[in-house]
């Protein structure tokens, strides 16, 4: 690698060998590889190289034709890496450290402005001029944008977290999607109240639901996850839940984690009680609502969409802390090199799939 002079309020870095990325070019299509043999940092840029992505159920979504997405794209939005340049004004970590070359970091999917209204008002996620790794569109100066690379170019308004060199990468990975989202969703569910004692519910024993169990479970709370698959209701109950097959309830909190029980999860929340939408990221059909059941229960029903930079710092540090004691490192079942995502994407999409498939541009 080669730092050039500034230009135009950029550094070129020159990448020796090039790096390449997996490029998706639309539904039923293979991906494609393209060579990026340099960078433009901004100011407030960093590079990273990545050392592992895992696929998230968004990128089988996308690749499947389920979702929108602008096409050539770099899909992977879940992944941990080590910086190896930075912008002339310095990148700060989330904890308002400087960053370093070598530092081992995970970001987040979004980048923010943080001076539009949204961003003011703490929804950063939803920034008035956001963009998201591994959901944009590639183009010049910006082609590094997702995971199925083998470097990511970080902007300026990115969380950047480092991260412990002992963590394995593959519980460190699925931190800056699944772990953070749940993290917002436990939050917003608790809504400032402590946890211990509460009864917490979780609907969907995928990766966001069981991270939402470990998380809840962690703080104190008496915890349910319910799934029809009774290989994940017993991995469940590893990560402090006790598993069901079928609705059940009252629950002071409930997250509905896998978007396929949202009416079971509003009809479970106790008088007060919150009930957490953060599965529904794909078209569904609409539920019947009943609008006086749920004045006369005092519900709040809210929706948790991505997350802010405190939420993945608090993941990230749950994760490296008491988070240890829970088997995250196990949720990876399979690693495929870069040159295999068609692969892996594949295997992330058969009806017995483990929660999550890596790939390995190393």
């Amino acid at each position: 690698m080669r730092v050039l002079a500034p230009h135009e309020g950029r550094h070129d870095i020159n990448l020796r060998p090039a790096a390449t990325a997996k490029v998706w070019v639309g539904a039923g299509q293979e991906h494609e590889t393209i060579a990026v043999p340099g960078v433009a940092l901004g100011h407030a840029d960093a590079l990273v190289a990545i050392e592992l992505s895992t696929v998230c159920g968004s990128d089988v979504h996308t690749v499947a034709g389920h979702r929108s997405a602008p096409a050539p794209l770099v899909l992977g939005h879940e992944s941990v890496g080590r910086i190896i340049a930075l912008g002339d004004d310095g990148v700060k970590a989330s904890d308002g450290s400087e960053l370093r070359i070598g530092d081992r970091v995970v970001w987040s999917v979004t980048v923010s402005c943080g001076t539009c209204d949204r961003c003011r008002a703490g929804l950063v996620q939803k920034c008035r001029t956001v963009q998201k790794y591994g959901h944009e569109r590639i183009g010049p100066r910006w082609e590094l944008t997702g995971g199925f690379a083998t470097h990511a170019h970080l902007r300026g308004g990115t969380t950047i977290v480092r991260v412990p060199e002992a963590l394995p990468a593959a519980v460190l990975a699925p931190a800056s999607c699944a772990t953070a989202t749940a993290w917002a969703a436990v939050n917003r569910g608790a809504a400032g109240r402590a946890l211990e004692g509460m009864r917490v519910l979780v609907y969907g024993a995928g990766l966001v639901g069981l991270s939402a169990v470990a998380i809840a479970a962690d703080a104190g709370a008496e915890v349910t996850v319910v799934d029809p698959s009774a290989k994940r209701r017993a991995f469940a109950e590893r990560f402090g839940g006790t598993a069901a097959a079928a609705s059940t309830g009252p629950a002071d909190i409930v997250i509905e984690a896998s978007g396929h029980a949202v009416a079971d999860a509003i009809a479970a929340a106790d008088v007060g009680g919150v009930a957490v939408l953060v599965g529904s990221v794909f078209p569904s059909d609409p539920i019947a609502f009943d609008a006086e059941d749920a004045v006369r229960r005092m519900l709040t029903i809210t929706g948790v969409h991505n997350y802010t930079g405190r939420d993945l710092a608090d993941a990230a540090g749950f994760l490296a802390g008491t988070g240890r004691a829970y088997p995250f490192s196990e949720v990876v079942g399979a690693v495929y090199p870069l040159a295999e995502v068609d692969a892996a994407i594949a295997a992330a999409s058969a009806q017995d799939a483990p929660l999550r498939v890596a790939v390995n541009p190393r």
